[in-house]
């Protein structure tokens, strides 16, 4: 059988060991640390100088490119709806004066109408007016003639009547003074 070690009087440790302790904070291990995190430091810049850092601006740039072409093209399209809008306008003023160009041209063929209308209408009037003072004119005068005789004929019944002579149509006609 093996002797057993040595051991300290109170720990129970065996002899000849090192005490324990954490790694980074042992001041004999600075140097050593320090080497391989200069070495590390050193291959993670140059990867990342090397490889992720063009891919990192690819990126960026294709994004870049790609937003700028977006924005080239909203700004295509607002153009292009600008001009639409102004298309539109264009169209609907000349619609706008084409309709009043017709409305007047209406109005004045209706106002055309109305007059010739009216002028009809008045001249129908006139000449209606005209018949009717004729109409009226004949029938006075024939009135006229018919109370005339109805007069004569009675101042020769009534002579007669009253006196018992006979008179003429002409002597009574004189006296009446037609």
């Amino acid at each position: 059988m093996a002797e057993p070690a040595a051991t300290t009087a109170t720990t129970g440790v065996p002899g000849g060991h090192e005490p324990a302790g954490f790694p980074p904070f042992k001041t004999e291990t600075y140097p050593s640390q320090m080497f391989w995190l200069v070495i590390t430091f050193g291959f993670l810049f140059v990867v990342l100088w090397r490889v992720a850092g063009p891919r990192i601006n690819a990126a960026i740039t294709s994004r870049r490119g790609a937003i700028n072409g977006a924005i080239a093209e909203a700004g295509k399209a607002r153009a292009d709806a600008e001009a639409a809008q102004a298309r539109y306008e264009a169209a609907m003023a000349a619609a706008r004066t084409k309709a009043n160009a017709l409305a007047e041209e209406t109005r004045q063929k209706l106002n055309a109408e109305i007059a010739k209308a009216k002028t009809e209408a008045d001249a129908r009037a006139h000449d209606a007016m005209a018949a009717a003072d004729a109409r009226i004119a004949s029938t006075r005068e024939t009135a006229k003639a018919a109370v005339g005789t109805a007069a004569r004929d009675a101042a020769i019944a009534i002579v007669e009547r009253l006196t018992g002579d006979k008179v003429s149509a002409d002597e009574a006609a004189k006296a009446l003074g037609n």
